[in-house]
């Protein structure tokens, strides 16, 4: 009976593993061996014609300081900016909105369901309302400038070039941050309410006896209550960050900002990999994801290490 259970469990496992198999294990092992494969062209491959060698060109050159590896560190330090800002930031405004959206009765599945809207909303649509919202009129240009300007202007404050021809690196992250955080909110959102909800209420009733204010209460027994919640959002929104692609697309365009990215000023290390793919350069964009994946690890490993302490279970 024991060896007929065994059968029918790998029978319902069969078909995860299959799919495992094709689409995560396949392309991770081929995206290692890609990476030790110098001139590595997939087109050449599969019509028999073998140019490549083995070795570590493909990681020589993303560190040789060439005008390529330049534009690789480029994008890797845009990336970490995104990160930096973008995480701490929508965890802290999310916990902010689920601890208010808890605190209120009417109207409350109201509100959850259109703070959620965004996460079902399509990347790209709402990247382009971003650049709208954003946009800069150049003096003698036809037009309207974006309502952010125009929010400005209420307070007699200057126009802004968020995106257009001669703005500014902080600018162009500056609208970058934005549209991350307010994307990324939902579904912290989501996660942080559904926590809350399981929160037991004999400790908010006993501080309320005590007279505790509101911020302590929040300090001292909301956020430790929650922080397995928020160590997830902190190590799945880090993972997240680090392969941030389609908002730069989005808010942007495809060419990677368009006027502003002749020099790919607003690339991301995701977005310099899908270029050497395009270019048929499967060995670097393997190496680059590699280098990637590595960063992302082993951030990830400190982070559960510095879990092990801060984290109340």
């Amino acid at each position: 009976m024991e060896g007929l259970n065994t059968k029918k469990a790998w029978a319902f496992l069969a078909p995860c593993l299959v799919l495992m198999a094709v689409f995560t294990f396949y392309p991770m092992i081929s995206t290692i061996i890609y990476s030790f494969l110098n001139d590595y062209n997939g087109m050449d491959a599969a019509s028999g014609h073998v140019n490549f060698s083995i070795g570590i060109e493909n990681y020589k050159k993303l560190f040789n300081m060439s005008s390529s590896s330049i534009k690789f560190f480029q994008a890797l330090g845009n990336t970490a900016i995104l990160v930096v800002f973008t995480v701490p930031l929508s965890i802290i405004i999310a916990l902010l909105i689920a601890v208010a959206l808890n605190s209120i009765k009417p109207l409350q599945k109201a509100f959850q369901t259109i703070y959620f809207l965004p996460y079902v909303t399509n990347a790209l649509a709402i990247g382009s309302v971003f650049a709208l919202m954003f946009q800069s009129i150049s003096k003698g240009s036809s037009g309207a400038e974006g309502i952010i300007n125009t929010f400005l202007g209420w307070f007699g404050i200057p126009a802004v070039n968020w995106m257009g021809p001669g703005s500014t690196y902080a600018a162009n992250v500056t609208v970058m941050v934005v549209y991350i955080v307010w994307s990324a909110l939902p579904f912290k959102i989501l996660i942080l309410s559904g926590a809350l909800q399981s929160v037991n209420k004999q400790y908010y009733d006993a501080a309320k006896i005590d007279g505790t204010p509101r911020h302590r209460v929040l300090t001292k027994i909301t956020v430790p209550l929650l922080s397995p919640m928020i160590s997830y959002l902190f190590v799945t929104g880090f993972i997240g960050a680090f392969k941030e692609y389609s908002s730069v697309v989005g808010v942007f365009g495809e060419k990677q900002m368009g006027p502003i990215g002749a020099q790919g000023r607003m690339n991301t290390v995701v977005a310099r990999v899908y270029e050497f793919i395009e270019d048929t350069n499967y060995g670097r964009a393997s190496a680059m994801a590699l280098v990637l994946f590595v960063i992302i690890l082993l951030l990830t490993i400190v982070q559960f290490q510095v879990n092990k302490r801060k984290v109340h279970f």
